[in-house]
């Protein structure tokens, strides 16, 4: 997999391209920085959902939605170690053992 660009990086080509002269295309942009038009439209559409101008979720929500389930997992798994214990400490206690 290669190796993500630096966040200043994106910001800056996306600035670029937003405040391109009249007839300098995305692609001669995304040429002159080195990256893959797609790449830079995708940057664009991003930066456009971080800012607010599009509906969609942003990079902050979508860390802190990763950070919940990985949360929410470890709980589950503590609840289920919880619940055998006490499954096995229950029937440690029965008579006749």
């Amino acid at each position: 997999m290669p190796k993500p660009y630096p966040t200043e990086f994106r910001d800056d080509v996306v600035r670029v391209a937003r405040n391109r002269e009249p007839g300098v295309t995305i692609e001669k942009i995304a040429k002159d920085f080195g990256v893959h038009p797609m790449t830079l439209t995708k940057w664009m559409r991003r930066a456009d959902i971080d800012e607010g101008n599009k509906p969609g979720q942003t990079r902050t929500e979508t860390a802190e939605l990763r950070e919940a389930r990985k949360r929410i997992r470890l709980l589950e798994q503590e609840v289920e170690v919880l619940r055998r214990a006490a499954a096995y400490l229950s029937q440690a206690n029965l008579p006749g053992k």
